[in-house]
């Protein structure tokens, strides 16, 4: 009986060898369109202006990685490492970062048109002047990030955590704010036409000089805790709070 058993795990072990190995020699195979690097250990990549078209780099590790100006549309990075990595100028159109962890990942001047970032983690991150129009940032963590300049019209950020990130410049027409934390973000001067912020929290967020006229879903509650001036404008039944402007240690 000892004796088969033995044989039998050996079997085993030989079987489960066999089938591992296919596995590791993919996280081998060289850089290209469609090539699946999922569950690999890829940090400190340098691939920059690479054609990685549809890659499939699920649950793997790429931090500090740089793929500036890389053709990454339809990648699917979901469950991915990707802090402090470099995905500037890159073509991320329509690629996958769901539950994806990317504290301090840089995607500047980035194509992220319909991407999905549902539930990722990309506290401090830098997505000024990115294009993602469409895109999915639902319950995200983006604190402290930088949208400057970006175009995110009618993009979902519902759900999201957003305080102190900068919106200032960007293009949010059409974007749905609904239940997010915008707590001392940066709205000011912007143009909020079709913004959806029913239940969002907007303490001591900035909206000075903002058009609010046709935002949706506000109530008095909420702009009593914002932070606006004589130049924000707002809903016909909204009245601006008597404590505009923030004293400034507030802000």
């Amino acid at each position: 009986m000892e004796g088969r058993f033995l044989v039998k795990t050996a079997v085993t072990v030989i079987a489960l060898v066999v089938c591992a190995a296919p596995a590791w020699a993919k996280c081998q195979d060289g850089p290209g369109p469609g090539v699946d690097w999922s569950g690999c250990s890829k940090a400190r990549l340098m691939l920059t202006n690479e054609d990685l078209t549809g890659t499939n780099f699920q649950r793997s590790l790429l931090t500090l990685s740089d793929f500036a100006s890389s053709k990454m549309a339809g990648a699917n990075l979901s469950e991915t490492e990707v802090s402090r990595t470099r995905f500037e100028g890159a073509d991320l159109s329509k690629a996958n970062f769901t539950k994806a962890l990317g504290w301090r990942a840089n995607f500047g001047q980035a194509n992220l048109t319909g991407a999905d970032f549902g539930s990722a983690d990309m506290n401090r991150s830098n997505f000024a002047q990115v294009k993602a129009a469409g895109a999915n940032f639902s319950k995200s963590e983006l604190n402290r990030s930088d949208f400057s300049g970006a175009d995110l019209s009618g993009a979902n950020i519902s759900k999201a955590e957003l305080a102190r990130v900068l919106f200032q410049s960007a293009k949010i027409a059409g974007v749905d704010f609904s239940y997010s934390n915008l707590s001392r973000s940066r709205l000011d001067g912007l143009n909020l036409q079709g913004v959806n912020f029913t239940g969002s929290y907007l303490y001591l967020t900035q909206i000075g000089g903002a058009d609010l006229s046709g935002a949706t879903g506000l109530t008095q509650e909420q702009i009593d805790i914002a932070c606006g001036s004589a130049q924000t404008k707002l809903p016909p039944s909204i009245n601006p709070p008597k404590t505009w402007p923030c004293k400034e240690e507030d802000e």
